[in-house]
């Protein structure tokens, strides 16, 4: 049986897009196949999957990718820090911070903030069981705090850190009517859009000829004519 297959990053939420799926396009199931950010554009050049929600940075060699949404950055710390006190901090009060880096973070920093760790954790799930044992901070986008919540951590948005987007990609040669049924989905296209391929331009009709009156008869006397005269 056809499948199509979507690959996704940790954080992106790609439920909403599969239940659509599921009602428009019932008779292919949709797989879904989580993947490490670093792993994800292999995965489709391997044709592991069809297409893949990534998250930027992305290497867009031979792949075609849409923007889909940016996310607010957060730094995640202990309930007790003095961060949990305001709404929302800037890099500079995270100056006297230990902000640990993941090996696989995805935000593209010119500077980090804060103190460097002495190593970098491996994951940034490594890295929040080190948040939680008061080793340092971190800063991540706002879904993967969400994704790693814990009862004893929160959160706050850092206003001038770089933020990470989140991108819907596939191969340049598989543009697949199947993933186009997907992009359709993802920009939220109704069933009876248009758009997408292009459709041939219906037939035009050709005008009916109305059928031809018959003559007239001719009036018999002589209307026309001029009377003798007596």
């Amino acid at each position: 049986m056809t499948s199509f297959k979507l690959a996704y990053v940790p954080g992106a939420t790609p439920a909403k897009w599969v239940r659509t799926w599921g009602e428009r396009v019932p008779e292919v199931p949709l797989t879904l196949v989580p993947v490490a950010a670093a792993d994800a554009t292999g995965l489709l050049r391997a044709r592991e999957a069809d297409a893949a929600l990534l998250r930027s940075p992305i290497d867009r060699d031979g792949l075609h990718a849409i923007p889909l949404y940016t996310e607010a950055t957060v730094v995640v710390v202990p309930k007790d820090h003095l961060v949990a006190a305001a709404d929302e901090v800037s890099t500079v009060d995270l100056a006297d911070d230990v902000v640990l880096h993941a090996l696989d973070d995805t935000l593209e920093w010119e500077t980090l903030p804060g103190r460097p760790a002495v190593s970098r954790p491996e994951t940034t799930a490594d890295a929040i069981e080190l948040v939680a044992a008061g080793v340092g901070v971190l800063v991540v986008p706002q879904s993967l705090a969400r994704l790693h919540h814990r009862r004893d951590l929160t959160y706050r948005t850092v206003t001038d850190a770089p933020q990470s987007s989140v991108a819907l990609s596939w191969l340049e040669e598989e543009t697949s009517d199947l993933m186009e049924q997907f992009i359709g989905i993802v920009r939220g296209r109704t069933v009876n859009s248009t758009r997408g391929r292009q459709q041939a331009p219906p037939e035009r009709k050709r005008p009916e000829r109305k059928p031809a009156t018959a003559a007239k008869p001719a009036r018999r006397g002589g209307a026309g004519k001029r009377r003798r005269r007596a």
